[in-house]
Formats: structure tokens, C-alpha cells, sequence
């Protein structure tokens, strides 16, 4: 927040322990917690909303349905027919993602998804299923998309370094683009928010002038409740395109 006239916006990515003592022993930060929250958010979204099954369905059944429908189509539409059988899993990172994302907006909470420790984990899920998956479905010729086909074989030992290497920087990727947008959203609602503060401490001028960056700030907002969005859907995105290229022979 603010300390003086400083502005901290880091502070509001630091850990602290949680249930006191207990917390404490246990090592238990607010993440995991907040982790908790965002997963029984989103199961119960589900079981409240498919519970009606009605034939014509409310609003919330409505919602639960299309996110259904969603995620699925998408799964099928980039991995091709076995879509289906990870489609629970793309669904899972996806709406995960999303409370997330969506959780650290309101007032007081902490949002997970700007560590890096924690989108660096959930990168290396998605990155170790995909290479389980390839040598599932293509066995050793998997080796072969580091020698590009065609290629003298002279090249190889250029080549090859070249693309196992652009093979790992992929959980990077996926993982920094998460946690740096998040990360810089938070940074950026706080610096406002700090300027917010201090200009309506400088009497009735700075309380005019305070005015912009609180607009700016509803921007923001606005902003980050897009960004929530597309960044799961890119997280969600990429992992089929990953699981697509492993099922492909």
C-alpha cells in the first residue's frame, strides 16, 4: 500500500503465514489458501448451477453450461477427436486459472497467479503430461521432430540444440506470460491507487487532481477483468495446441 509518501506495490505479493501459530508451524501462506478457495469456487459454481437441470435453465445454469460447452468445443476444435479425453483436464486449468485471476481483483484478497512459483508449477504440469502423451501415442519417432525432416544430417548437430531447446523454453513461456501480466496489472492498480491517496492529502486542489487517477484506475479495473479472461484462455489454448502436436503423428 502506501508507507508515507512512498508507494509499495510489491507488498501485496508478499507471503505471510495464515491461522496463526498453526499456520506458522505448517508453513501455511495465504496462497495455498486462496488456491483452495479458487478451486471450491469454482466447484461449487457447478454444482449450483447444473443442480436445477432444468430444460429451459437460469442464469447461473446457463453460465455453468456455456463454460461447459466452451472449453469443450475448444478442446475438440484444436486437439481433433481425442480432445475428449482431455478436455477435463484443459477445463480444470482453465476456470482454476480463472478464479484466479478474478479473486485477486476484490479488495483484500491475494492473487496466486502473479507468483511465478505457482504458473512455473502449473507450466510444468501442462509440459510433462504433453511429452507423457507424445511418447503415449508416438513412442520413439517423438525423438524425431528435433531433426527436422529433410535436413542434412551434417546440420544435426546445429539443429538439434536449436530445437530442444525451443522444446524447453516452452513451459517459460507459458508460465512468465501469466505471471508478468497479472503481476503488472496488480503493480499498476496500486501506483494509482497510491497517487490517489497522496494527492487528496494535498487539500482541496489535490483532491480535484485526484480525480484522474481514480478514473484511471476504474480503467484499469476494467482492464484486468478482460485480461483475467484471456489469460486463462491462453493458458488453455496453448495446452491444446501442446497435447494437439503430442497426439499427432
Amino acid at each position: 500500500m502506501e508507507s508515507g509518501s512512498k508507494i509499495d506495490a510489491f507488498s501485496q505479493f508478499e507471503l505471510h503465514p495464515v491461522l496463526g501459530s498453526m499456520g506458522a508451524a505448517l508453513h501455511l501462506s495465504q496462497s495455498p489458501v486462496y488456491m483452495a478457495a479458487a478451486a471450491l469456487l469454482v466447484l461449487a459454481f457447478l454444482f449450483v448451477g447444473m443442480r436445477p437441470r432444468a430444460v429451459v435453465p437460469g442464469r447461473l445454469q446457463a453460465a455453468a453450461e456455456l463454460g461447459y460447452d466452451f472449453i469443450h468445443q475448444m478442446a475438440v476444435d484444436t486437439i481433433g477427436p481425442k480432445g475428449t479425453t482431455f478436455f477435463p483436464f484443459i477445463f480444470a486449468i482453465f476456470f482454476f486459472i480463472l478464479a484466479g485471476n478474478y479473486i485477486g481483483l476484490v479488495p483484500y484478497s491475494f492473487t496466486f497467479t502473479s507468483h511465478i512459483v505457482v504458473t512455473c508449477a502449473m507450466a510444468a504440469a501442462v509440459f510433462i503430461i504433453s511429452i507423457l502423451v507424445s511418447l503415449r501415442y508416438q513412442g520413439l519417432h517423438f525423438f524425431a521432430h528435433f531433426m527436422p525432416e529433410g535436413v542434412p544430417i551434417l546440420l544435426a548437430p546445429l539443429l538439434v540444440p536449436i530445437e530442444i531447446l525451443s522444446f524447453l523454453s516452452r513451459p517459460v513461456s507459458l508460465s512468465i506470460r501469466l505471471f508478468a501480466n497479472m503481476m503488472a496489472g496488480h503493480v499498476l492498480l496500486e501506483v494509482f491507487a497510491g497517487f490517489t491517496i497522496m494527492l487528496a492529502g494535498l487539500g482541496m486542489l489535490g483532491s480535484v487532481l485526484a480525480v484522474a487517477p481514480i478514473a484511471l484506475n476504474v480503467a484499469l479495473t476494467a482492464l484486468e477483468l478482460l485480461v483475467g479472461v484471456l489469460q486463462a484462455y491462453v493458458f488453455a489454448i496453448l495446452t491444446c495446441i501442446y497435447l494437439r502436436e503430442a497426439v499427432a503423428h
